[in-house]
């Protein structure tokens, strides 16, 4: 038996050890270098991509100095950007969207409503890049199919992407993500006992009385699990880049995006790691929060 315990043990570890390395390479290492970086000058090109200077915390105050903190392009700028496209585009667009569609689907035919489930599992797994070039033909000022309806119905076509870059990837993504909510909701709905419905049913409730007497106190906890899940999601989603460039005038330039070109484009290694810190420690923020919930909800259901 302890032969057979001690080989158990080998046996896991071996198996364990590929994903170990991977996760040691890909996720903690980078990991610290980012941290190391973000407290050194290092750029793409010249003498500081190969012997770094020290500079201290130089690039975090050159990230929140006063005087250019709300300037467009800049840091403070970028953070508000990406704090108005989560909420509208997560909280209000993928959450509140997900929550009408799924609460829709209780009372359709179940083959639509197989149907409706299946086309949003598609839409859901599809790959971002094709999402994104898709929404990019559509919204095209010269060949967009959006512009070719507006033509045939008489109405004059839009520039979209150049007219309302930001309110265009608010789009985007809350139909990017509406799809993850809806599958959630309404697996949370469909868990609701019949009965109490039924019993709403013949006390003469209506639709919105049940929903929000019956449906919505049932399901907080999942609608606390979406919002923490896609928010995290949005806040480091990159596709709009694809859409906007982060343009026009840095309208659309959100973190993810600020992060790019700080470091890429700009070629400040230092500064783009530490944006990348900033973000992870928000990112953190969100995670702990999330774990918290997570945490009470499992007390609440052994209580």
């Amino acid at each position: 038996m302890k032969s057979f315990s001690l080989l158990s043990r080998g046996t896991g570890v071996a198996f364990l050890a590929p994903a170990g390395l991977l996760i040691g390479a890909f996720v903690i290492a980078p990991f610290f270098w980012v941290i190391f970086v973000s407290f050194t000058n290092r750029s793409l090109l010249g003498r500081t991509a190969v012997d770094p200077d020290f500079v201290g915390l130089a690039n975090y105050f050159s990230l929140f100095d006063a005087a250019t903190f709300f300037t467009r392009g800049e840091f403070g700028s970028s953070l508000i950007l990406t704090i108005e496209f989560v909420l509208l585009s997560a909280v209000v667009g993928q959450a509140a969207l997900g929550m009408l569609l799924a609460w829709l689907l209780q009372s359709v035919p179940k083959s639509l409503k197989h149907l409706t489930e299946t086309v949003a599992i598609g839409a859901w797994i599809l790959p971002e890049v094709v999402i994104a070039f898709a929404w990019f033909a559509f919204l095209d000022y010269e060949n967009g199919t959006l512009n070719m309806i507006m033509e045939a119905l008489g109405f004059p076509p839009g520039d979209w992407l150049l007219s309302f870059p930001f309110w265009a990837i608010v789009v985007f993504n809350t139909w990017r993500g509406t799809a993850f909510s809806m599958m959630l909701f309404n697996s949370a709905f469909s868990s609701i006992p019949p009965s109490y419905f039924q019993a709403a049913d013949v006390a003469g409730a209506s639709s919105w009385q049940k929903f929000r007497d019956i449906g919505l106190p049932l399901i907080r906890g999942h609608v606390v699990t979406d919002l923490i899940l896609i928010t995290m999601w949005s806040f480091n989603v990159f596709t709009p880049f694809l859409l906007t460039s982060g343009g026009p005038s840095y309208r659309t330039e959100i973190l993810p995006i600020y992060t790019y070109r700080i470091a890429f484009r700009d070629f400040d290694f230092g500064k783009g790691a530490a944006v990348g810190v900033v973000v992870m420690l928000i990112n953190l923020v969100f995670a702990l929060f999330y774990l918290w919930v997570m945490r009470r909800r499992a007390k609440g259901v052994a209580a």
